[in-house]
């Protein structure tokens, strides 16, 4: 069974702009706009309606192992962006 191919970004932007009766450059500006303020706003959350949100999450510290040698090894405690999907979305696609 062959996988199909992702869309790459010049076809999304192609896509948009039919859509939406703008120019390829236009869409391509919205979506490096939205993109830029998606980071910009991350740390707070930033929800895309539909689609789903960014949020930071802390991730605690835990033993580990190192599968070179095997021996344990300690991960500390970090921050990680995280993407949650909306329950629409979700639906649309499964």
């Amino acid at each position: 069974m062959a996988k199909a191919k992702t869309m790459t970004k010049s076809q999304i932007m192609a896509q948009l702009a039919e859509a939406n009766g703008v120019t390829k450059k236009a869409a391509g500006e919205f979506v490096d706009t939205l993109v830029q303020l998606a980071y910009k706003e991350a740390k707070k959350g930033f929800t895309v309606p539909g689609l789903g949100k960014l949020v930071l999450v802390n991730r605690k510290a835990r033993m580990g192992r190192n599968p070179a040698t095997g021996e344990s090894i300690k991960i500390p405690a970090k921050k990680v962006l995280k993407f949650r999907i909306a329950k629409a979305a979700k639906d649309a696609v499964l």
